[in-house]
């Protein structure tokens, strides 16, 4: 039933308010939030509403930002590479979060990489159909929130997942529309991981192969972000708040903006420097090392413009049998002064419980908490 408030705007009530039955025929449709934009939808559907949002909390200082460090001094003298070092350890123990520039993948081939995630989500509704699934074993599918059905408010956004690694992924399982550049991408991706973890071995005062012999860089698990443009933005999020599960991901994202980490408990905004990519930890990174690093909270509005592309490659595996293998603090960073905070734990443990809880906010490591 619906009836009319004092100002004259119309008034759903809560008895005709069907939950289930509206986010089922969502996923049903399989054709995502953009089929609802293709659809001509002008009033956000009710399971999009988060309440108590609020969008207006960025900082007032634009001066606050994310490092932006520069790779391509490093091979040139040592105290090039030291100086990224300290400013890379800066960053994580600070921060969580930093952009990278000059860092080997040409530009050509990140704008390709969004153009590839843009053609995915843009095509024709009945060949991307077939890739929709809810089934998280799969190592390619496409769907509209990994945790629909749990969430409080459903984000604004469809999603192209694919795990990439250890085990080799067969071109074929890759939508035709953008499996070459996928495979391209990935490969430079793998090698900007290796530098990562080497500079994060070292900023952690280890060997520089510490982080990938203990197999931090074994998986690679990636999601293909299409943010189409909101009716009304104020109401909900393009991703709510959330912390990755991740050692480390790769962020690419275009120019439309509206990435945010939350920092000293104000919303920064991250904005998109042409050929950068952001480097952010997750828990797995926190965990490891005793939260000398830190994972960051961040989130990404919902705006008018876009559509908003962005691709996340996150270095960890997903749910193979390699997942057995445990983690726990290392033992070069834990002493009598800061002993072990976490638990000993496999990723699959780690994965598994963030999928339960799904972005609501609510974080997977401290579960792990001892």
């Amino acid at each position: 039933m619906v009836t009319t408030n004092e100002e004259g705007s119309k008034v759903e009530h809560e008895s005709d308010y069907d939950r289930q039955r509206e986010l089922k025929l969502l996923d049903e449709s399989k054709a995502g939030v953009k089929g609802l934009v293709d659809a001509g939808l002008s009033k956000l559907p009710r399971i999009f509403i988060h309440e108590n949002l609020s969008t207006s909390s960025s900082a007032t200082n634009n001066n606050v930002t994310i490092p932006v460090i520069n790779l391509g001094s490093m091979h040139e003298q040592v105290s090039s590479r030291l100086e990224i070092i300290e400013k890379v350890k800066d960053a994580c123990e600070k921060w969580g979060f930093f952009q990278v520039v000059n860092h080997d993948i040409p530009e050509c081939v990140l704008d390709e990489m969004l153009d590839g995630v843009r053609r995915f989500h843009e095509q024709d509704p009945e060949v991307k159909r077939e890739f929709y699934s809810r089934d998280i074993s799969r190592t390619v599918y496409y769907n509209t929130n990994m945790d629909l059905y749990t969430s409080p408010a459903v984000n604004w956004r469809d999603t192209l997942s694919c795990v990439l690694a250890p085990r080799p992924l067969h071109p074929l399982q890759l939508p035709s529309i953008c499996r070459d550049i996928i495979i391209k991408y990935t490969e430079y991706v793998k090698k900007l991981g290796l530098v990562l973890f080497e500079l994060l071995s070292e900023a952690l005062s280890l060997n520089p192969n510490y982080l990938k012999d203990i197999d931090c860089a074994e998986g690679l698990y990636m999601l293909n972000h299409y943010y189409p443009p909101c009716p009304e933005p104020e109401l909900t999020l393009g991703t709510s708040g959330h912390y990755d599960s991740s050692f480390l991901t790769v962020l690419l994202q275009d120019q439309v903006g509206g990435l945010q980490v939350l920092y000293e408990n104000q919303w920064i905004d991250i904005t998109p420097i042409p050929g950068a990519l952001i480097i952010n930890l997750g828990d797995l990174m926190q965990l490891i090392t005793n939260s000398k690093f830190v994972s960051s909270k961040h989130r990404v509005l919902a705006q008018k413009t876009g559509p908003r592309v962005s691709v996340a490659c996150f270095f960890r595996q997903h749910f193979q049998p390699e997942t057995s293998k445990v983690y726990g603090p290392i033992r070069e960073l834990v002493t009598e002064e800061n002993p072990a905070m976490f638990k000993d734990i496999t990723v699959k443990e780690l994965i598994t419980h963030r999928y339960t809880v799904g972005l609501n906010g609510v974080r997977a490591l401290e579960h792990f908490k001892l």
